[in-house]
């Protein structure tokens, strides 16, 4: 009984979380036009670090332990716009190639089966 009353918590508890990330995803509009996803990473920079910071004075001040500061988080200078794209026209090029750089591979393992097999 109680190995089944875990399971169920353990799944809300895993698609509180995905449902959470979910919204989070929508409400912000990460998915929409790349001017607004860059607005949000301008306020995730600017409110995390103090979030840490408080988190770790919680924790101190709960445990007694004291969490390391972390180091600063690097600075981000370029378009998400800039990034898609290439990110894009590098997975295109690749699906373009994909045929002929598996036919040269199969004629390539073939003759190597061939010549092991002799």
């Amino acid at each position: 009984m109680v190995a089944r009353v875990w399971s169920l918590m353990r799944f809300l508890i895993k698609g509180s979380v995905a449902g959470g990330a979910v919204y989070l995803v929508y409400d912000q509009e990460l998915l929409g036009p790349s001017d607004k996803s860059e607005a949000a990473l301008r306020r995730a920079e600017e409110v995390v670090p103090p979030a840490m910071y408080q988190f770790s004075q919680y924790v101190r001040k709960q445990t007694g332990l004291q969490i390391p500061q972390l180091p600063a988080p690097p600075k981000i200078n370029f378009t998400l716009r800039e990034s898609w794209n290439s990110g894009i026209i590098k997975v295109m090029s690749a699906l373009s190639v994909a045929p002929t750089m598996a036919l040269e591979y199969s004629k390539e393992g073939w003759e190597y089966v061939k010549e092991r097999t002799k």
